[in-house]
């Protein structure tokens, strides 16, 4: 990532962990496509739960609370999560 003189380095954090976020999301619906196929891949599944984890992540660095899981439940229960991402209550 090049700085760019012309604004601040907030801002530019900003517009790249939205930049990161987008990213994310996308290949969340890819991994999804790909693990709900005719010949569902678990593979596919572990990707998609890898990639919640850093969209977390990110949105946690963006400051952004998370309430509920955007993941499927039963996903993130096959892959053995548990605890606050399964259940607000935690």
């Amino acid at each position: 990532m090049q700085l760019n003189r012309g604004g601040s380095t907030a801002a530019i954090r900003r517009r790249w962990l939205a930049e990161l976020a987008d990213a994310i999301e996308s290949a969340q619906l890819l991994a999804w496509q790909l693990g709900t196929a005719e010949r569902p891949s678990a593979e596919a599944r572990e990707l998609y739960g890898r990639l919640e984890a850093a969209r977390l992540e990110v949105e946690t660095m963006r400051g952004i609370t998370i309430h509920t899981p955007v993941a499927d439940p039963a996903w993130l229960e096959a892959l053995g999560w548990s605890g606050s991402l399964l259940d607000p209550a935690d």
